[in-house]
């Protein structure tokens, strides 16, 4: 018997976790369930992350999270529960599988168009470290992590997956033709991994084109990485392919723990009233039956549910409209009564249960992530992005006076676009500058030169913020200025 944490979730978490948790027990999967305290009505008692310290301990020695979706209060100034859940566990890899099934009527069903694509989204990083700061009152700041051993991490979990899979493609979504720093590391790291599976496919597609191709080709895609908020996106457009959020299951994939879960809304104006569709969560819970081995548990209930949407039983939210809906419970348990039944499309071979040990970890301290990096990093300049309303060229004339003997002003652009040396006075401005200086006549430069820049600057102008401009061996680990 193998223990799971469960943690019912908000709205019509509970309903569909019940309905669920009935299709296990009725197919006598070996589960035990501790019951764990998340959510909005636990942020609403006090505790930011929305998690009980009781519930956070039971996690962390089971190792498994099975959730419903939980909703985070607006306003309040607290992160979401999921994301928080999804970074302090580390569980990098955002799986999420897109298939067509039958009884759940959609475009490319109809026209006989069959979906079956992985999406895989890198988990921790991104825009998602939700590190935010107002630099002017009219200018805010996200700054955006893209790691190479995070990179390294979701991405080798990709191509194992797309391996056992037996896929014929996999393809990195990106967006390097213009964040060339960021989404070039992720696509450099794509690559670097893809040699090692010579027997992939491996291609990329830039993002939006990427959007393109799944709406009107489907079919050509198989397995899809992708960076946090691009595979957000790209995930749910997916999953508007198969049905929508309510047939999409999704999974959280880490070293240590993982988290099983539903990631539609919690549906307020239905709680409670037992009409939800628990599709998701079940899918997601066959899901977590495979990751643990429990292979014949899970093949039977995946086939009954099969079984159950070819042959029309549905809930109010799709099917057959001529057809009566059922209930939660009576989905349930039309799913129930269909085991050992097979749908005539898609049914899944039954296979043997895998031995795997539930293995507690104990880690003593954090893990730190770190390649092995052999270049020769220098500083070759500083960018300070400067609050002012002042016209280009007068602030180059105060920041020409503050260069000194080691540094040269070479670049000022606002909002990314180059204002000066050359510019355009139709390009329109907003009161915070980036003021570029590098070393002059290729001179080495320490941290001191750049707080002694630092300090004269701030006599003319607020230093909002700062980057240092550092060269790896010979290539550049900044990037230009539109028009420089």
């Amino acid at each position: 018997m193998t223990r799971i944490a469960v943690a019912k979730g908000d709205g019509i978490g509970p309903e569909i976790m019940d309905a669920v948790l009935k299709i296990f027990d009725a197919a006598k999967v070996p589960l035990a369930y501790d019951f764990v305290d998340m959510g909005k009505w636990v942020f609403d008692k006090g505790y930011s992350n929305g998690m009980t310290p009781e519930a956070q301990q039971t996690i962390e020695t089971l190792g498994i999270l099975f959730k419903g979706p939980m909703e985070t209060p607006k306003g309040k100034g607290v992160k979401s529960v999921n994301v928080t859940a999804r970074k302090t566990w580390n569980t990098y890899a955002n799986k999420r599988t897109f298939q067509t099934l039958h009884g759940v009527d959609t475009v490319f069903s109809k026209a006989g168009i069959p979906i079956d694509i992985t999406v895989v989204r890198e988990n921790i990083e991104d825009t998602y470290g939700g590190i935010e700061h107002m630099l002017t009152h009219d200018v805010a700041l996200s700054r955006r992590f893209i790691t190479r051993p995070g990179s390294l991490q979701v991405i080798k979990y990709a191509f194992e997956m797309a391996k056992k899979k037996g896929a014929r493609r996999i393809t990195c979504g990106h967006k390097a033709n213009i964040m060339k720093i960021t989404d070039g590391l992720f696509l450099e790291v794509f690559y670097e991994v893809a040699k090692g599976y010579p027997e992939l496919n491996a291609d990329d597609v830039i993002v939006d084109d990427l959007c393109m191709k799944l709406v009107t080709k489907p079919d050509l895609f198989d397995v899809v990485v992708l960076t946090n908020l691009q595979g957000d996106i790209v995930s749910d457009l997916c999953a508007g392919l198969v049905g929508g959020l309510g047939f999409a299951p999704s999974a959280n994939i880490g070293d240590h723990i993982c988290i099983f879960e539903a990631v539609h809304g919690t549906a307020p104006d239905i709680a409670g009233k037992n009409i939800a569709n628990p599709t998701a969560l079940l899918l997601s819970g066959i899901g977590m039956l495979h990751h643990l081995g429990l292979m014949q548990s899970a093949v039977t209930i995946e086939n009954a549910l099969l079984y159950t949407l070819e042959n029309g039983q549905h809930t109010g939210d799709f099917g057959d409209k001529s057809k009566p809906s059922l209930n939660t419970t009576q989905f349930a348990e039309a799913v129930i009564a269909n085991f050992g039944k097979t749908p005539a499309q898609g049914a899944k071979p039954m296979l043997q249960d895998m031995p795997t040990t539930q293995t507690h970890f104990k880690l003593e301290k954090n893990p730190m992530l770190e390649s092995h990096d052999t270049s020769n990093e220098r500083i070759v300049g500083v960018d300070f992005f400067i609050e002012s309303n002042e016209q280009p060229t007068i602030i180059a004339n105060k920041c020409l006076r503050h260069a000194g003997v080691k540094f040269k002003l070479v670049n000022i652009s606002n909002r990314g676009t180059q204002v000066w040396p050359t510019g355009s006075v139709y390009t329109n401005l907003v009161n915070q500058y980036n003021v570029r200086f590098e070393s002059l006549d290729d001179l080495p430069l320490t941290q001191q030169d750049v707080l002694g820049l630092y300090i004269s600057l701030s006599g003319n102008y607020k230093i909002c913020s700062s980057e240092l401009l550092l060269m790896f061996g010979e290539k550049r680990a900044y990037s230009l200025a539109q028009g420089q």
